[in-house]
């Protein structure tokens, strides 16, 4: 099996000249040749140096590591039953896949309401985040679920309006939270706007609640992709010399004659606005939590990484403490707009290990009758399967999935399939299925019913493919709930699923496949 690429990826735009001959621990070509131009990630790194850390090209791409784990969501498989119905009367007119409940209400008064066990746990100031946020946030809010407002949105918009160092007025933020508060439905769903240490300065959360009518917040301690703070590119000078006033760290110093003089003969091309690591401490955590509810915050959330145990340990500690409406614990290898590609495939604990270490100390305040905050796991999810494993494995604490990537990629198809229907371009693998939106998107039918025919007609693309691509996990988790005879996702527990291998078994405490039912069926075996 292998587990890295080590020398070539279509992430950092490199190859091997011997492709099909390669060592597999340095990832070099077996016969490296004095001659060669640096096709592979050393003879990039030979002309360009950090430039090939992240993967390119920045700003129309999202990534994810390549790494494959020893144990992974594959290793599990979802278990059936051919008896009785949970949550639903046992009947088989009734017990029908459509009737599946997929609602989530949580937070400390139970008055955050989903229509999917899913979130878009923080996408930010990348410029991929920023093309698609159109299609993110009506596609989201008409779904009826959570989408977060990532790191630094303040800081990177040059329109903003900062005095003494805190922000007074935005354009970007005050645009991403209207548009999907004016798309919201009866409720349902959040809009989440998330600080780094750069967005806390800058008073960032305080001027959301205040000002633009957020009602939930989160913390961010990092993220799977990388242990360091967020990171763009910056393509001109005078936006790089603005965020390194407003306090960011930039590379090289765009306020550097020489780096300016450099710049201008095109010797590069991008500058790198970086964020600063946090410091965490109880008491630095419980004051600000303190500051945002006397701010207005009605909830507060908190995001983590794949940090060590013990700063997991602290992230469930801390939320329970002091009242957390949310924690999302996302796992090493996540995507991201643009993180160091090396760290994003050899830091931190894989998904299924830490979401087990998650359930484990949760399981233990539990025990204690501590306060235990609804619970979000994220780290490469993409389709149904995945999504109930992730319910099943931390069941019952477990309330939501965190996706980016798949959602970002559905919102993407849908813009682009927008831009050939009006440059009348349909390609033909689309074009079999008609040559408008009202043809194309299979749920369009239904929107239009819903929303009207002026309210659709206004609908961009980029929302429908969001809002369409949920619908589809949607109906495919109320298939596999339907299978397990589990009608609502308070009845989804940890039997729901088997570790195919012992591997698996021995990480996560699931019974091992062979090991399912066994006591039960050799009741039924051994009944007279």
């Amino acid at each position: 099996m292998s587990l890295t690429r080590v020398n070539a990826s279509a992430a950092t735009l490199t190859k091997n000249r011997t492709e099909d001959s390669v060592i597999p621990t340095s990832g070099m070509c077996v016969t490296c040749v004095d001659g060669c131009i640096g096709m592979c990630e050393i003879g990039k790194s030979a002309y360009r140096g950090h430039e090939v850390i992240y993967p390119q090209p920045f700003g129309v791409i999202t990534t994810a590591g390549e790494k494959a784990y020893p144990v992974d969501y594959s290793h599990f498989n979802i278990m059936g039953t051919a008896v009785g119905a949970h949550g639903i009367e046992e009947d088989s007119d009734k017990a029908i896949f459509p009737n599946v409940n997929l609602e989530v209400r949580f937070g400390h008064d139970n008055g955050i309401k989903f229509r999917y066990p899913w979130i878009i746990p923080g996408i930010g100031s990348t410029d991929i985040a920023k093309n698609n946020w159109e299609g993110l946030a009506i596609g989201s809010a008409l779904a009826g679920t959570g989408l977060t407002i990532g790191e630094n949105v303040v800081g990177m918009d040059i329109e903003a309006v900062i005095k003494d160092g805190r922000v007074v007025d935005t354009i970007d933020l005050k645009r991403r939270v209207k548009l999907y508060m004016d798309h919201q439905i009866d409720g349902w769903g959040a809009i989440i706007v998330q600080a780094n240490i750069e967005d806390t300065r800058l008073g960032t959360q305080e001027y959301a609640v205040e000002k633009l009518g957020v009602q939930i917040v989160e913390l961010k301690w990092g993220q799977g992709a990388k242990n360091i703070g967020g990171e763009v590119k910056i393509k001109n000078l005078e936006k790089a010399q603005l965020l390194y006033q407003r306090g960011y760290v930039v590379l090289p110093n765009p306020m550097d004659p020489n780096v300016i003089e450099a710049f201008k003969r095109g010797a590069f091309k991008e500058f790198e606005r970086h964020s600063r690591v946090g410091m965490v401490t109880e008491e630095s955590f419980a004051t600000r939590v303190e500051e945002l509810r006397r701010a207005g915050a009605k909830y507060i959330f908190l995001k983590t990484g794949a940090y060590r145990p013990a700063d997991l340990a602290r992230a469930v500690k801390y939320a329970s403490k002091y009242k957390i409406d949310l924690l999302t614990v996302d796992g090493a290898g996540g995507g991201t707009g643009m993180s160091p590609w090396r760290m994003m495939n050899e830091w931190g604990i894989p998904p299924v290990e830490l979401h087990t270490m998650l359930y484990n100390y949760l399981s233990i305040l539990q025990k204690k009758g501590a306060y235990i905050p609804a619970i979000a796991v994220a780290g490469g999810f993409t389709f149904e399967d995945q999504i109930f494993k992730g319910l099943a494995l931390g069941a019952p604490f477990v309330k939501l999935v965190g996706m980016a990537r798949a959602p970002i990629a559905a919102a993407m198809v849908g813009k682009t399939i927008g831009r050939t229907i009006d440059e009348n371009q349909v390609p033909v693998y689309i074009e079999r299925f008609g040559s408008t939106k009202d043809e194309i998107f299979v749920t369009a039918a239904e929107l239009r019913k819903e929303l009207g025919d002026a309210a659709f007609d206004k609908l961009p693309t980029g929302a429908l493919g969001l809002y369409t691509y949920y619908e589809r996990l949607a109906q495919g988790l109320r298939q596999l709930m339907a299978g397990g005879r589990k009608f609502a996702l308070k009845y989804i527990t940890r039997d729901d699923i088997c570790a195919l291998t012992h591997e698996a078994a021995d990480i996560t405490g699931i019974t091992y496949v062979m090991e399912v039912d066994k006591a039960e069926a050799q009741e039924i075996i051994n009944k007279a």
